[in-house]
């Protein structure tokens, strides 16, 4: 290489290369070395809360959190086993948390007569609470005043 400016480029490059290669050596998987597929991915020790009341949130805007084990729940295109108990035909019969009318709104805000479809898919953003110890150490506080 006989441009100086191409030269230091080139092995500003190669440093960094090897600078973020030899980072990622020293970071290591929560699971260990279990592959993907594994079973060993859920927790041996953690288990499911039964139904229970609503769980307190932490912070405002918070999704709620589900009381209770969704294991075996279908929700795909043609089936949302949720609406089985959360829909307002039925969550008071279920005596469940009826969805929420922000759901039947579109992204510009207009409403729907059926649940919009980037609120379809519940556990995008509603996460069943698990009795298991934390993967990390967590020093979170909530805000006060927003629960």
């Amino acid at each position: 290489m006989k441009n100086p400016l191409l030269r230091g480029v080139s092995l500003s490059v190669a440093a960094l290369i090897l600078s973020a290669s030899a980072q990622a050596a020293d970071v290591h998987s929560l699971r260990g070395a279990a592959p993907l597929d594994s079973d060993s991915l859920q927790p041996s020790t953690a288990r499911w809360e039964r139904d229970r009341a609503p769980i307190q949130r932490d912070y405002t805007q918070q999704p709620p959190l589900i009381p209770h084990s969704i294991e075996g729940y279908t929700v795909n295109m043609k089936f949302n086993k949720c609406m089985t108990c959360h829909s307002w035909a039925t969550y008071q019969r279920a005596k469940a948390t009826k969805i929420s009318q922000t759901h039947f709104a579109d992204r510009n805000g207009n409403d729907l007569a059926d649940v919009s479809a980037r609120r379809y898919f519940c556990t995008q953003c509603h996460v069943p609470q698990k009795d298991a110890q934390p993967l990390v150490e967590n020093t979170f506080e909530p805000v006060i005043g927003s629960r």
